[in-house]
């Protein structure tokens, strides 16, 4: 019974280190994948920006009906880098802000799952000296009850500190 309850709780243990390294994993690629992605659009918008702005300095050196269609297409084609702008924002705010904020989630998980093994490894190990205790003394029931008794002060204790 107890042994199929310790595997129980291996098994959940791995799972959720399993769990905690693949968002730690996947949730920083992505991340990176789109922080890249948001760089490049931005990168974009201002080569964009430039070509308007060439647009309008070639324009002022053209007949009046050139020059006015080539500024209405510069307005029009500004007008779309003021939608990639809008894009590049909601991508930043959106998306890679909220993926940034897993990181210090995971390593706080990762902590906690730290701290639970820690503290089931003591408890463990203080129901294999129990265990041996009882073996050596089974009659002193004495012994094995302050043992207990020592043991589930000393659980309390360190669960107050965490």
């Amino acid at each position: 019974m107890m042994r199929r309850t310790l595997e129980n709780r291996n098994a959940q243990t791995k799972q959720l280190q399993t769990a905690v390294s693949n968002v730690e994993k996947h949730f920083g690629e992505l991340c990176q994948i789109f922080a890249a992605y948001v760089r490049k659009t931005a990168r974009l918008r201002d080569k964009a920006d430039l070509l308007v702005n060439e647009i309008n300095a070639y324009a002022a050196t053209e007949t009046p009906h050139l020059k006015l269609g080539l500024m209405n297409f510069a307005d029009e084609f500004a007008k779309l880098q003021d939608y990639r702008q809008a894009e590049v924002e909601r991508l930043e705010a959106k998306v890679v802000e909220p993926l940034k904020t897993y990181g210090t989630i995971v390593k706080m998980k990762r902590d906690d799952l730290k701290a639970t093994l820690t503290a089931r490894n003591r408890e463990a190990k203080q129901l294999t000296q129990l265990e041996r205790t009882r073996q050596r003394n089974p009659s002193d029931r004495h012994v094995i009850v302050s043992f207990e008794f020592g043991s589930l002060k000393k659980c309390l204790r360190n669960k107050t500190t965490m």
